[in-house]
């Protein structure tokens, strides 16, 4: 029998006030990504779009963010870019494993979004199997997240916090309806900051999307 689902912490269900949303875009750039504010989520995905070039290589990681702004469905689906996602549901994980690792670790563009952002322009990720932590460490060639403003921390002890107490059990409730199994936090990816100029965009939206 599976364990009772957590009950997540709504404190970190909260936008963050323009103020604290000045702070973290000055961080961000400091620490080397560009940040961009939008107010909806609709003007997330028009902007995102406008990033990618048509034919371009792009692959999306799982996100819910992506999900409700029609982002995944708009790059997987339209046929005017090489979406890699439906390439990977293709192919036989038993027989092709490999090439499937390497084709979802080295995209010229990943798409998601991030469960944390510190004043100090930190960026956390939290991953059960870890397939999108590498090419956002550094094997894409760009990097762009479109995070809601509720995900935005104080500090890293705080983005810890929002994962374990708030991202993790909505994520756990989710498998748990979707296919009868739990979630985990088995590997958490935190950017201190980005190497390469102009390889990461983060683009923060005035609305609570996502977890």
């Amino acid at each position: 029998m599976l364990e009772t689902a957590l009950t997540p912490n709504l404190a970190f269900s909260h936008l963050a006030s323009d103020e604290r949303i000045e702070r973290t875009v000055q961080a961000l750039e400091a620490n080397n990504m560009r940040a961009l504010v939008v107010a909806s989520g609709d003007e997330a995905r028009h902007q995102v779009l406008e990033m990618l070039p048509p034919g371009a290589e792009v692959y999306t990681g799982g996100s819910r963010t992506l999900e409700a702004i029609g982002l995944s469905a708009e790059i997987n689906e339209s046929g005017r870019y090489q979406a890699i996602r439906p390439r990977l549901f293709a192919m036989d994980r038993q027989t092709q494993g490999r090439e499937m690792r390497k084709l979802g670790a080295s995209p010229d563009v990943v798409v998601g979004s991030v469960h944390a952002i510190t004043e100090q322009g930190q960026v956390l990720i939290a991953s059960a199997g870890g397939s999108q932590l590498a090419p956002y460490a550094y094997g894409a060639g760009q990097v762009i997240w479109v995070v809601g403003t509720q995900k935005l921390v104080r500090d890293l002890d705080e983005g810890l916090r929002r994962i374990h107490e708030y991202s993790y059990p909505l994520e756990d409730a989710r498998l748990r309806e979707a296919y009868g199994r739990p979630s985990s936090v088995n590997k958490i990816l935190i950017f201190n900051r980005e190497y390469m100029p102009g390889r990461v965009t983060v683009v923060l939206v005035k609305e609570n999307l996502g977890f």
